[in-house]
Formats: structure tokens, C-alpha cells, sequence
């Protein structure tokens, strides 16, 4: 009976592995048979640490790890976070934040301040380029308002000079731009690829 119990048991721990294996195609296969046996062990201590291999253990264990489809898309998001943490390309900090944010409040909260830092340095980078371009024009300048308050706005010189604006900072755009813009990219891969190592540290698969 016991013998009959462990089968049971095991064709569960069996098949919800090999729904895994499935929808981790997209990954290595030498890291997918990682994964699997790593689960594997993992089920199965969880399942029997009463003494015995149980279908309501595994099931236990089972149910704390959530589907294989949620669980599947954790491990590729791993995956992705990982690859970008190696080559910091702010292309592919942005296309795994993008799949981080899909299972989570705290992945979008990220992407979004990502997505802000870069667009901030860019603005800033392009402004000085078109310094060079649009020299009467371009930068960081201070316009009055109707309401007799003032706004301060990055311009890339399009167009007309504001009416009754004041220009703050000159040709300083231009170092400054480049200087901080590239300064404000390195520091939010930085803040993007920290966080992303706490959520790595946090929800991964817990030990046995």
C-alpha cells in the first residue's frame, strides 16, 4: 500500500515537472534539467518530511510553489535579469524589466523609474548635441508665465526662442548634458540592476 501511495506520489511530482520542463523551452536545456532536478529535490524533501512520500505532501508542496506556467515565467525572468546584470546593455535592463514588470507591482514600479532615468539622460545627451546645431536655441531655459511664476524647460531648439525667455546655462549645455546625461543612464542601470538583484535574492526558489 505504502509502495502504491509513493507511485501516486511521484507520477504528480512527474507531471507537474514535465508541464515545467514544457514552458521552460525559451531556456538552455543544460539550465532547464538544472531547474528540474533542483525542484525535484526540493518537492520531494518538502513532501516528505512527515517520514514518508505522500500524494497530500506533494500536493502541499506542490500548491506553495504555484503552477508550473507561474513558476515558469519567475525562472525566465531569472534568466533574463541574470544575462542583463552580465552585459548591463540598457536595451536588454529594459526588455527583462519589461518581463519582471508582467509578474509584479515592484518589477513595474522599476521599469517605470528606468524608463524616466533614460529618457532624462537622452533628453539631456540630445540637448547638447543640438546645441551645436540649433545654437540660439537649444538648452535649459527659464520662461516667464501668465501667472507671473516661471517654468524651466530643456528645449532641442525647434522652433522659435521662447518669448521673454532666458537662457540658464549657454554653451555649459553642452559639457553638462553630455556629463550628466551619460551620468543619469550609468546610475539608473545601476539602480535598475540592483533592484533587480533583490528580487533574485528574494524569489528564488526557497532552500529545502
Amino acid at each position: 500500500m505504502t509502495m502504491a501511495i509513493e507511485s501516486d506520489a511521484q507520477q504528480l511530482i512527474d507531471a507537474y515537472l514535465k508541464s515545467l520542463r514544457t514552458k521552460l523551452r525559451g531556456l538552455n536545456r543544460d539550465d532547464i534539467n538544472e531547474i528540474v532536478e533542483e525542484l525535484r529535490s526540493h518537492i520531494q524533501d518538502k513532501a516528505a518530511s512527515s517520514g514518508e512520500l505522500t500524494v497530500a505532501g506533494v500536493s502541499e508542496a506542490l500548491a506553495a510553489l504555484g503552477s508550473a506556467e507561474e513558476l515558469a515565467r519567475e525562472y525566465a525572468t531569472d534568466a533574463l535579469l541574470a544575462r542583463a546584470e552580465v552585459s548591463r546593455s540598457p536595451l536588454r535592463v529594459l526588455d527583462s524589466l519589461f518581463r519582471w514588470a508582467s509578474l509584479s507591482a515592484a518589477g513595474f514600479l522599476v521599469l517605470v523609474s528606468t524608463v524616466v532615468g533614460y529618457f532624462l539622460g537622452g533628453a539631456f545627451m540630445w540637448c547638447a548635441v543640438l546645441k551645436l546645431v540649433h545654437p540660439h536655441t537649444a538648452g535649459l531655459w527659464l520662461i516667464p508665465l501668465s501667472d507671473g511664476g516661471f517654468a524651466v524647460s530643456l528645449r532641442m531648439g525647434f522652433g522659435s526662442p521662447p518669448i521673454d525667455g532666458r537662457e540658464l546655462l549657454g554653451w555649459w549645455v553642452l559639457p553638462l548634458g553630455l556629463i550628466g546625461g551619460c551620468a543619469l543612464v550609468v546610475l539608473t542601470t545601476r539602480f535598475a540592476l540592483w533592484s533587480a538583484r533583490q528580487y533574485r535574492r528574494s524569489h528564488l526558489l526557497p532552500q529545502a
